[in-house]
């Protein structure tokens, strides 16, 4: 009974207990606007649990990465995403705990904040051009350690500090391990283009590759997403999983207008991945 009140109180409804025979009760209901759903009620609460342990699986991978990869007087590359979150919060903690020195190069705004907000040092490639590993996530990470990324519009910087770091880490959770890209991924290959030529590479692709290109819209500004460059962004829907990566992804680069792909390939070392049952699982290349 004091689970079912509880739930009840979570999900604002009113419910009366009435007097019935042998000294029970039973439960009414007296103007209530819904009609209580078990359910949606357990499905709800699945769906945070399920949400929870990805973000267990996330903040593992983070911990375990900087914990192995990171040493005193090491210039760092910081990626973006969420994951990278915990990366951060790891670092900081080590920072403080262990006086390490350590400078940071960030790959995005959200990257640099994070980097300001837990007390970091800042840095960039003027000043520190050559890193000693770069930590970042992936929106999907297949047999081969090739990688999609660019869910959050940042692929170009982030290539750009992954080439020029020793050791390209990446982190994940689960959910990310693919035996092929395209497997999990569903949202394409981002590719960060000049605006002025987005739907002539639009078309380009579709001619040269097939599938569709799709111009990445904004959900909080009316029109496209604009990425820390200044520009926009389009979603690459391969229809086929193609013989070569890198292949493809030369020629996309080769479209005049295109300023950098979401696939990186044969770029990443090492790859930890937050499992489901609370371990973390190193790939290695």
């Amino acid at each position: 009974m004091f689970r079912l009140f509880t739930r009840l109180k979570l999900l604002k409804l009113q419910p009366e207990l009435s007097c019935v025979r042998g000294g029970s009760a039973k439960l009414t209901w007296r103007n209530c606007p819904r009609i209580l759903d078990r359910t949606a009620a357990n499905r709800n609460m699945s769906a945070a649990a399920s949400a929870e342990l990805i973000e267990v699986a996330k903040r593992a991978a983070a911990y375990a990465a900087v914990d192995t990869h990171v040493k005193d007087n090491y210039r760092l590359g910081v990626g973006s995403g969420s994951t990278i979150v915990y990366a951060v919060e790891r670092l900081a903690q080590r920072v403080k705990e262990e006086k390490l020195s350590v400078q940071c190069v960030p790959t995005s705004f959200q990257a640099r904040q994070l980097i300001v907000n837990n007390g970091l040092v800042l840095s960039d490639l003027e000043k520190t051009p050559q890193l000693d590993v770069a930590i970042d996530g992936a929106d999907e990470v297949d047999r081969d350690l090739n990688l999609i990324k660019g869910g959050g519009g940042c692929q170009t910087q982030e290539k750009i500090v992954a080439a020029n770091a020793k050791y390209l880490v990446v982190i994940a959770d689960y959910r990310k391990k693919s035996s092929h890209l395209g497997e999990h991924w569903d949202r394409g290959v981002p590719i960060e283009v000049i605006p002025l030529a987005y739907r002539p590479i639009m078309n380009t692709l579709a001619l040269q590759l097939g599938g569709e290109a799709v111009l990445r819209m904004a959900k909080s500004k009316a029109g496209p997403v604009v990425t820390d460059n200044g520009n926009f962004i389009l979603d690459w829907k391969f229809k086929a999983v193609p013989e070569s990566w890198e292949a493809v992804n030369q020629q996309i680069k080769m479209i005049p207008g295109v300023v950098e792909t979401g696939l990186f390939i044969k770029m990443t070392r090492q790859v930890y991945f937050g499992m489901e049952d609370g371990s973390i699982q190193s790939i290695c290349r």
